[in-house]
């Protein structure tokens, strides 16, 4: 079973241990690609898949590739699913999956998403941040955390309001064709040490490495830093190396 969650700050993992919703830096806010499926950056903020501890499956493989399989997954959801997806298919939207979930966009813009959390079904508006929410029916699962994006929780399906969802959506589609969005905040590139005597070294990675995006080059130089052991710090350059020299980004496979 895959768990959801809108997050910025580390979590770990519950009293069972059962799904590893953790292992990232309070400081950056990103994951440990080692132990997370997938990362979805959106300009609002993360998203997070996190991957069952206890199954050997548990690979990138196993994330849904239709909508249909994803409700599959969630027999405990399925009526509020689908009753959340033909409502939102009563809108101009463009239907897709993407990182395993059922995404919504217009012109290629992700507007709103259908979850299935642990105890309610529900939709996150990827810039709900927008919305005039005058029901109060928004929730910002990190609050302070959190800037763009907003779920709407639904814990039966008689909770489901065909026509105060549909003016919510529609209200999104709009805002989305008027550029609305945060943009993400943009920081200077801190390369450490250990990376830094690595391309000084390494005539080759240096050139590779310049060669990155700035988001590429941010993931690696931020996984570096996140290690706190020296000998860490040394397993992720020896793991990185040939990934910059294929002119990789940190988290490519799992895309």
């Amino acid at each position: 079973m895959f768990i959801i969650a809108s997050l910025y700050n580390g979590l770990r993992l519950n009293r069972r241990k059962e799904c590893l919703i953790g292992s990232f830096s309070a400081k950056s806010g990103r994951p440990n690609p080692e132990h997370h499926q997938k990362i979805i950056s959106e300009k609002t903020g993360y998203l997070y898949i996190a991957l069952n501890k206890s199954s050997p499956k548990s690979k990138a493989m196993d994330i849904s590739k239709t909508v249909e399989e994803y409700f599959a997954r969630h027999p405990e959801y399925h009526a509020e699913l689908r009753k959340l997806r033909a409502i939102i298919r009563t809108t101009e939207l463009t239907e897709t999956i993407k990182w395993g979930i059922p995404t919504y966009t217009i012109n290629n813009k992700n507007v709103v998403g259908i979850g299935a959390f642990k105890s309610y079904s529900g939709l996150w508006f990827f810039q709900g941040s927008f919305l005039k929410d005058e029901k109060g029916l928004l929730v910002n699962a990190q609050e302070g955390k959190t800037k763009g994006m907003r779920q709407m929780r639904f814990e039966s399906i008689e909770a489901i309001d065909e026509k105060i969802i549909r003016s919510y959506l529609l209200e999104a589609i709009e805002n989305q064709k008027q550029g609305k969005e945060i943009k993400p905040e943009k920081k200077p590139l801190v390369i450490p040490d250990e990376l830094k005597e690595q391309l000084s070294k390494d005539g080759k990675l240096s050139e590779a490495f310049d060669q990155l995006s700035l988001s590429k080059k941010r993931d690696y130089t931020e996984y570096i830093q996140e290690a706190k052991r020296p000998e860490t710090k040394q397993n992720r350059l020896e793991k990185i190396t040939p990934m910059i020299l294929a002119g990789m980004g940190l988290n490519d496979k799992y895309k």
